[in-house]
């Protein structure tokens, strides 16, 4: 990418229509630019991913940056694997954590890759699993964006479980 002119965008701050609304489908060329502000935004913000929908842009473009860098470009989550509890931040929805429900492991179809990118922890690596199951909750929150759906949409209730058999006895 090139990191020559970069410009730092401002935060859309939820509730706003733009993060509850699906995103567009774009091209190569403007995911290359967008992907550029979004890296710098989210350098300048601190965190680990960043959709175009974030900085008031409808395309489908996020970046990631939890092991490496890198930006999807129309992704879609094509496997899912193991419901996992998480909790997670969110730059759209400052000084929250919200308790998510999430897949540990992902497979992801984007139209800048070929073939299919694997997230999530690996059986032979158990050093940076932690860290691998982050990127995947990471790329699932940011493809969540895209999807017009925020961190209150996958937020984990409780199931409560009431006795349906009638008392015996008394």
């Amino acid at each position: 990418l090139n990191r020559g002119y970069m410009e730092t965008k401002q935060i859309v701050i939820y509730p706003n229509d733009i993060l509850s609304t699906p995103t567009k489908k774009t091209d190569l060329k403007t995911a290359q630019k967008l992907a550029v502000d979004l890296f710098k935004t989210l350098k300048q913000e601190g965190g680990l991913g960043l959709s175009a929908n974030q900085i008031g842009e409808d395309k489908s473009v996020c970046v990631i940056d939890v092991t490496n860098p890198f930006f999807l470009l129309n992704p879609v989550i094509t496997k899912k694997d193991k419901v996992i509890i998480y909790n997670e931040g969110c730059l759209s929805i400052p000084d929250k954590m919200i308790t998510t429900e999430r897949y540990e492991r992902i497979e992801v179809e984007a139209d800048n890759i070929d073939g299919t990118m694997t997230f999530g922890p690996e059986k032979s690596n158990q050093v940076d699993n932690d860290l691998l199951t982050l990127e995947s909750v990471c790329v699932q929150h940011e493809i969540d964006h895209l999807n017009g759906l925020t961190i209150y949409d996958r937020e984990f209730k409780r199931k409560t479980f009431r006795r349906t058999e009638e008392k015996i006895g008394r």
